[in-house]
């Protein structure tokens, strides 16, 4: 190969770029990424970027001394890929051509219908989100939180911490009873109300109030919560529109073998677009992980280097972490499928609590509460079992 394009310009997109060089590839490197940044670290943007303990400088995946010898094509979007002429499309109009291209434009926060416009409503999903979000939290207020998931629940701690108001709303019965279970998803949940911060569970919002900016969620039940600023946090969307017409295989994301090989010879997929093919559940999944970003780039660089002569090797179960309210949670592999959870070490009450998930007796997944040297025991455990 000539030339390898790498389209998607953050953590999964720079991996590739990195994973390259490593295995030897020498040839001309073109990164085409959307935004105007250069690959910044995404964690952080709900936590200390938002509580302004760290700064943008901070943010940086790469290295003072690190050269890859790349071409970095930035603020520009991929609008297309033409396979048999070998080119990516750009906005700008312009096209770049390559031999072999490496799909990592990630995915989009999901936004709530009819609050376009309207002042005081964010996600979080960007650098740029997360300044404009950190400048209206540093004024006060009532936040609601629409959402529980991970990234909700981590800017609902922050902003805690900063003295707002907060309020946090979740359609489901449970929060995090996808990722985590019920039982446990009911536990780490429950941090909101250690700390005060109001969780309204199995309620469903209608809308927003306001004319030029929020002042209330509506719910579906009646009732609604004042707000000055609301944040929607309900999941990602795979940025894969683009591809449409190109003729790859799409579902959920970028459908992908187990070692990151896409429908179309040449091509392959990483981080939050791509949907790989797990070996040990027999099925696909999308693993929206910094981890997965971060180390699943070598086995799909390998696959494009050697035309798909490698063998793809089982890749580690999922891993994920998340710091709320001074807790450090910790969790590896999925919940889904298993048939029991029981705590190993500690407390829930006390929220130390180290369980683990089995399926027919072996263990699927493990979950940790400020239980880092013995979640890290398991999770190595989990590794070798997959392997």
């Amino acid at each position: 190969m000539r030339t390898v394009a790498v389209v998607g310009a953050s953590l999964a997109g720079l991996s590739a770029a990195r994973s390259l060089r490593k295995q030897g590839y020498d040839g001309r490197l073109v990164v085409i990424g959307d935004e105007l940044h250069r690959p910044y670290d995404r964690p952080p943007l709900s936590k200390e970027f938002l509580a302004g303990t760290l700064g943008e400088a901070d943010l940086a995946l790469e290295t003072d001394d690190e050269d890859l010898r790349a071409e970095w094509l930035l603020g520009v979007h991929a609008t297309g890929l033409d396979h048999a002429r070998r080119v990516v499309r750009l906005g700008d109009g312009r096209e770049v051509q390559a031999d072999g291209f490496v799909i990592a434009t990630g995915a989009a926060a999901r936004t709530l219908p009819g609050s376009e416009g309207l002042a005081g409503v964010h996600t979080l999903r960007t650098l740029d989100d997360a300044r404009a979000l950190r400048d209206e939290l540093a004024r006060g207020g009532r936040l609601v939180v629409i959402g529980g998931g991970f990234v909700g629940a981590e800017v609902a701690s922050t902003a805690y911490a900063l003295g707002l108001d907060v309020t946090v709303v979740e359609a489901a019965p449970t929060p995090l009873a996808g990722p985590l279970g019920e039982t446990m998803g009911a536990v780490v949940s429950a941090l909101h109300a250690d700390h005060g911060v109001r969780l309204l569970c199995g309620v469903g919002v209608k809308g927003l109030s306001g004319e030029r900016r929020v002042d209330a969620v509506l719910l579906e039940d009646g009732h609604s919560i004042p707000a000055d600023i609301v944040v929607v946090g309900v999941g990602a969307r795979p940025c894969v529109e683009w591809l449409e017409g190109s003729g790859i295989a799409l579902d959920n994301g970028v459908k992908c073998g187990a070692d990151g090989r896409t429908s179309l010879a040449g091509v392959v997929a990483v981080g939050d677009c791509a949907n790989w093919y797990d070996p040990r559940a027999g099925t696909h999944r999308r693993v929206e992980h910094w981890t997965g970003a971060r180390e699943r780039p070598d086995a799909a660089i390998a696959t494009l280097l050697s035309g798909g002569a490698t063998e793809p090797g089982v890749p580690r179960p999922p891993y994920f972490w998340s710091d709320q309210y001074g807790v450090k949670i910790q969790f590896a592999g999925h919940a889904a499928g298993a048939d029991s959870v029981t705590i190993e070490a500690g407390t829930a009450d006390d929220r130390d609590v180290l369980a683990v998930y089995r399926r027919a007796g072996d263990p699927v997944a493990v979950l940790g509460m400020n239980q880092p040297r013995l979640f890290t025991r398991w999770r190595k455990q989990l590794a070798a079992t997959a392997s």
